[in-house]
């Protein structure tokens, strides 16, 4: 067991509908690193051009946001729970 990625419904076209993803990685830079060995073309929409997030892209780790902990290099371990949210906006 790996730690468990939730890939919103916006980016399922690109990890061929799976809405969970088990990968291997010890923190959440490996774990997207993980996420586009496996479907290509899934971290340019996750990180701009300096491999940060892109502003409009939120990750949590166990429901914690990982901006708010370490960033790219929060650590993670088997059983974790990943979860990729776009942000919403709206007027």
């Amino acid at each position: 067991m790996g730690v468990n990625v939730r890939i919103p419904g916006p980016l399922r076209p690109v990890t061929g509908g799976e809405s969970q993803v088990d990968v291997d990685a010890a923190n959440v830079q490996e774990s997207i690193d993980a996420l586009e060995a496996k479907f290509s073309g899934i971290k340019e929409r996750l990180c701009d051009e300096g491999g940060e997030l892109r502003y409009f892209v939120n990750v949590y780790l166990n429901g914690e946001d990982v901006r708010f902990l370490q960033g790219l290099q929060t650590a993670t371990k088997s059983g974790d729970e990943l979860s990729i949210v776009p942000a919403v906006a709206g007027g």
